[in-house]
């Protein structure tokens, strides 16, 4: 896995966004209590289901890689002069 600039802060902005991509799609709210690993892996879930990024083989579907992913998948659509891609 291939550590990309500003990962902490690209997945923080992943979790919001993706949040509100749950919203939007009427699946369910978070509680303020939910843990955020328990909030990656719903994202990245719903994400795998509507096509949206390719699924992580079944053996490194761990908390670090799905940060990961949707770090990635946050970065590949922020345009490429965004402040969290410097």
């Amino acid at each position: 896995m291939k550590k990309i600039k500003n990962e902490a802060a690209l997945f923080k902005e992943a979790i919001r966004v993706g949040t509100v991509y749950l919203q939007k799609r009427g699946v369910d709210q978070f509680d303020a209590t939910d843990d955020i690993s328990f909030k990656a892996k719903a994202i990245y879930t719903l994400l795998v289901l509507d096509k949206l990024i390719q699924p992580l083989p079944k053996d490194q579907e761990d908390s670090a890689n799905i940060r990961h992913k949707l770090a990635i998948w946050l970065s590949k659509r922020l345009p490429e002069d965004h402040a969290l891609l410097r």
